[in-house]
């Protein structure tokens, strides 16, 4: 249970270190639900355990991500209907437009991307129990966001 992460995210500086725990976790499109009604957007993900990584050991865990007070959700280079298309996760970040309010973007592999406006920055990773043995060590190509983005929920 000492291997479980709870990280929250108030700021950039703690969303760094959200990102860099989620690098090349593996997203499910199916994972992934936007309910604009309650604005919060949520993933689940298979999160490669880079810390266990650096002591010799090739892990993976089931990992959630929510953010709180999301306005519009976007996503470039997949469908919302394709659930069952798996991303690799690379970055997430945050852009202040007009204080506090901004924009995070989700940026996987091979051009795929996620835009979220937020009224301001309020998110939280959690890791959940179930833990299992890495066939490898991540390895992809980098995509970057561009145009073609569309309208999520």
């Amino acid at each position: 249970m000492s291997d479980l992460l709870r990280l929250i995210a108030f700021d950039n500086e703690d969303l760094k270190v959200i990102s860099a725990n989620l690098q090349d976790a593996l997203v499910r499109v199916g994972d992934m639900a936007y309910l604009p009604r309650s604005k919060q957007f949520a993933i689940v993900a298979s999160r490669f355990d880079w810390v266990k990584a650096m002591e010799g050991g090739w892990e993976r865990c089931r990992t959630g991500l929510h953010f709180e007070r999301v306005l519009r959700a976007q996503c470039m280079g997949f469908a919302q209907k394709d659930h069952s298309v798996l991303l690799n996760l690379l970055s997430v970040s945050f852009e202040e437009t007009n204080a506090p309010a901004g924009v995070v973007e989700i940026i996987f592999s091979a051009g795929c991307a996620l835009r979220l406006e937020v009224e301001c920055l309020e998110a939280e990773m959690h890791d959940f129990c179930l833990r299992w043995k890495a066939g490898a060590l991540p390895n992809h190509p980098l995509g970057e966001w561009s145009e073609g983005r569309r309208e999520i929920g």
